[in-house]
């Protein structure tokens, strides 16, 4: 046997065991932390989505029912599929025409948004010039002012150049609504493309313009999609801009004031199932596009942190 094996622990070797227990101690409370807070997480998430799908599931299913079924069994599923609900919302209530004004503005409104927004946020980007930081904080600077509090000005503006109860007002508006968080966005996506490709365009003969077209603009492809996709929603579910700019012109009305005006039709005409199909006729779109393009939603939110 090896005498040494007999020996007891030098001081020194005391001192560190002590403290490889103690950081091991440290890094169980550690992690007992961060589960617990992974927890709470996860349990403010559940309880979020419940806040989120139950209303929704709700009025889906009452827009199946008649007045009756909704006072009298709100929680119960319909008796029937009654799709004259959507048939009667879609023509009586002329939601297919606020449908059909709400695609054309939003339309109009999200493509020069982007088409202006990017072409900005690229030169805002890339190019290096006296008074770079001072517009591209005038930009940004435009997400601190809330809408409502320039509505009377604005509202007088659109009058002024002869834009009021007209769609390309309102479009004119939308656009420069959603600017500074496209800029914003865009213009941090951008710094993040490589410089290489665009020295090789430019020694290959590309134009600014084609550079920007043909090369930089599907490199961005992911963020574009991802700031689309925001600015529909927020342009479709936008109120008090087209209440204050199409005030006096119904026939061009977008859905969210069809929908209010129904709401406030529902209560003297009695046509609850009316109302819930026309806000299901609202809320199903922007459900389905936000389904069909989430993964180029989420590639695009990271892919700039990433590279």
């Amino acid at each position: 046997m090896n005498p040494q094996s007999t020996l007891p622990p030098t001081p020194a070797a005391l001192p560190q065991t002590g403290a490889r227990k103690g950081a091991g101690r440290r890094g169980k409370g550690r992690r007992s932390e961060v589960g617990l807070f992974a927890g709470l997480g996860h349990i403010a998430l559940a309880v979020w989505a419940v806040i989120v799908i139950v209303p929704i599931l709700w009025t889906f299913l009452a827009s199946f029912k008649n007045t009756t079924e909704i006072f009298s069994s709100p929680w119960t599923l319909p008796g029937e599929l009654r799709w004259e609900n959507y048939a009667r919302a879609w023509t009586k209530a002329n939601v297919g025409r606020y449908f059909l004004n709400s695609v054309i503005v939003v339309g109009l409104g999200t493509f020069g948004t982007m088409l202006f927004g990017s072409m900005a946020a690229y030169v805002l980007a890339r190019y290096k010039f006296w008074g770079n930081r001072v517009i591209y904080y005038l930009f940004v600077s435009g997400l601190a002012f809330p809408v409502f509090l320039a509505l009377v000005p604005l509202f007088f503006v659109v009058k002024n150049l002869g834009l009021l109860n007209t769609h390309t007002g309102l479009v004119l508006v939308y656009i420069a609504y959603s600017l500074p968080f496209t800029i914003f966005f865009l213009a941090a996506f951008f710094k993040t493309l490589p410089s290489s490709v665009a020295e090789a365009g430019m020694i290959d003969g590309c134009s600014h313009t084609r550079l920007f077209f043909q090369v930089m603009l599907p490199m961005a492809k992911p963020g574009l999609i991802s700031l689309t996709i925001f600015n529909v929603i927020g342009q479709w579910a936008q109120y008090q801009l087209p209440l204050v700019l199409l005030s006096n012109a119904k026939d061009k009305w977008v859905l969210t004031q069809g929908i209010a005006d129904i709401s406030v039709n529902a209560g003297y005409e009695a046509d609850w199932s009316g109302l819930f199909a026309a806000l299901t006729i609202a809320i199903l779109p922007m459900i389905i596009v936000y389904a069909i393009f989430q993964r180029q939603i989420q590639s695009g939110l990271t892919s700039g942190a990433v590279k």
